[in-house]
């Protein structure tokens, strides 16, 4: 049996294209195999870029998503500041040790995979033994800012952003496969600023992007924080 039969066979059980394929294959082969190979594209649109990272030795491991409490005299700082929707703190510009509440997202995901391993600026999603994407509100973490992890060797570099990060201080970190992200889940962890991304390059890109509710409203937001003092504004 030819790989291309085989591949066929595969994805007429599996592919939206199943019923018209399975009515027209017989009288017209050719249509059946273009289903299949538009089927495998789809499929794997995202499966290079992750599967190049989940073999790296160790980074499939859970124990590289160690995440210790963070310090208690930062918890406890933490409890007269005011909160965000999911009763987080919020900080100024002028803290960087923070107490954060982080997700997890894919490229595979329902909502991402039409930009596939791209970030917002376009360019690759990183995940690698030193740098490693992750998304925010950029009027929280502006574009372009890099901060650590506590118990975690990798810098984390703010490139994306997603719509229901807006209006919270939560940020999404990027893992190249769903098992991975499933792994990280929701947690709570200590974070250190290392650097801060630019209000203004992040307003630059996000004007161009206004016809998106969630661009409109970081672009508004980072306006507005661009006419104070980053020593208080409150982010």
């Amino acid at each position: 049996m030819s790989f291309l039969t085989t591949l066929n066979r595969f994805f007429i059980h599996i592919t939206p294209f199943s019923l018209p394929t399975r009515f027209l294959r017989m009288r017209f082969p050719f249509i059946s195999l273009a289903a299949t190979l538009a089927s495998a594209f789809l499929l794997c649109q995202c499966s290079t870029h992750s599967l190049v990272s989940i073999v790296k030795p160790g980074f499939s491991s859970s124990a590289s998503f160690n995440t210790p409490a963070p310090a208690p005299s930062l918890l406890s700082a933490a409890r007269s500041k005011p909160r965000d929707k999911h009763g987080m703190p919020v900080y100024t510009f002028g803290e960087r040790n923070r107490v954060v509440r982080t997700t997890a997202y894919t490229c595979s995901e329902d909502d991402h995979i039409q930009y596939g391993s791209k970030s917002a600026l376009g360019t690759s999603l990183k995940y690698n033994n030193r740098v490693r994407s992750a998304a925010s509100d950029w009027s929280f973490y502006p574009m372009g800012t890099v901060f650590k992890i506590k118990g975690q060797p990798y810098l984390y570099v703010v490139d994306d952003y997603g719509s229901a990060l807006t209006g919270t201080g939560t940020i999404d970190i990027y893992q190249p496969s769903r098992a991975l992200m499933n792994v990280w889940g929701r947690r709570n962890v200590e974070i250190s600023v290392v650097q801060w991304g630019s209000l203004e390059r992040s307003a630059t890109i996000l004007s161009q992007r206004t016809g998106f509710s969630h661009c409109r409203q970081m672009y508004a937001n980072i306006q507005r924080l661009r006419g104070l003092s980053t020593t208080t504004a409150s982010r």
